[in-house]
């Protein structure tokens, strides 16, 4: 199965992955500063809240190795400050960004000055390879919680993008999916289109495929339809950020789905690692919800397709209630109907 370098560290550069010209072209810009990556961030070159947390760490450490040829600074925490705020406001729904720079941040001050940029550097490089680690414990524990039929055959629908392209590689969603080929005789994915950027077409699709696993496109319009007469066996999404309660912010249209799966008696399933869990924000109400530029849902490739002076909304994500989702899966283990206390014994000892 597929593992992508989609944010790797290459000759003092940060390698990335630029997901917006999939499937058609594979493109790997180099960066060279923390704003550079945070515009990359911010323009969607790379996405998916684990993989962002990755492009962050990496990105401060870029940005001390070019301060660092600069002369080492008088204060690292000052000079690093400008390039740390540019990435944290580069995408305020994906809580794995502000993890990642936390994790970083604690560096400065314990290290000696002139050994901090490859010390940041072989951070970046741990937090990439727990990612890796911990998708595929998610993929083998999702996959073994899923429902075995008489048949061993499995339909699962999904949402977005939460494969390898979306973390340091394997997946959260994709993963348990992944894992689920081993387990299963025969795996049938259903991937939603995911308007208006189209990640669940462009880039689910193409993973998927590429792995030569079963892959059915639909519309977003269509998910409720295809559950009522083809039959899904569960639905398995990742998050962007996870409240303590346990209440889910993923791509937009996955409450819609969630609704749906339960309508249905489907089992809905939500795949993330500890690092997603905002333990900060007690409940869905408290996240961030980034409302994107309007051209995304007025014009498709650059061309329009929206008639002249409508308004539009265009959050990025919103919000499943935690009495909709059947189990959280992480490395940690299964959750099922989280709440706030079942959570929290995740994060015990």
């Amino acid at each position: 199965m597929s593992v992508f370098d989609v944010v790797v560290w290459r000759a003092g550069k940060v390698r990335m992955l630029d997901q917006r010209a999939l499937p058609l072209q594979e493109i790997y810009p180099e960066y060279t500063s923390a704003q550079e990556v945070a515009e990359a961030i911010r323009a969607m070159v790379v996405r998916g809240a684990p993989a962002i947390g990755c492009a962050a760490a990496f990105a401060v450490a870029v940005e001390a190795f070019r301060l660092a040829g600069q002369g080492t600074p008088a204060s690292w925490a000052e000079a690093l400050a400008p390039g740390m705020a540019a990435l944290r406001a580069s995408r305020p729904t994906a809580v794995n960004l502000v993890w990642a720079l936390q994790r970083m941040a604690a560096l400065l001050g314990t290290v000696e000055p002139d050994r901090l940029p490859e010390r940041l550097l072989c951070e970046a490089e741990a937090i990439r390879q727990e990612d890796i680690e911990s998708c595929r414990e998610m993929g083998r524990l999702g996959a073994a919680y899923l429902p075995m039929k008489d048949d061993r055959s499995l339909t699962l629908l999904t949402h977005c993008n939460a494969g390898a392209l979306a973390t340091a590689g394997y997946g959260t969603a994709l993963g348990v999916i992944r894992a689920a080929c081993e387990r299963f005789a025969q795996v049938r994915v259903y991937a939603s289109e995911t308007r208006p950027y189209l990640q669940g077409a462009r880039l689910t699709a193409w993973e998927l495929l590429r792995d030569g696993i079963d892959t059915t496109l639909i519309t977003d319009g269509m998910a409720g339809h295809l559950m009522k007469t083809r039959g899904v066996d569960a639905v398995v999404v990742g998050a962007d950020r996870v409240a303590a309660n346990g209440d889910a912010a993923n791509k937009i249209g996955t409450y819609s789905l969630s609704v749906l799966a339960a309508r249905h008696r489907i089992p809905f399933l939500v795949v993330c690692p500890l690092s997603t869990i905002d333990r900060a924000t007690p409940s869905g109400e408290g996240i961030p919800i980034e409302e994107r530029a309007a051209d995304e849902v007025t014009h498709c490739n650059g061309q329009r397709t929206a008639a002249l002076g409508v308004k539009v909304f265009n959050p990025a994500f919103d919000v499943t209630p935690a009495e909709l989702i059947t189990a959280l899966v992480t490395e940690k283990g299964v959750v099922e109907a989280p709440d706030t206390a079942k959570i929290a014994r995740l994060f015990a000892g």
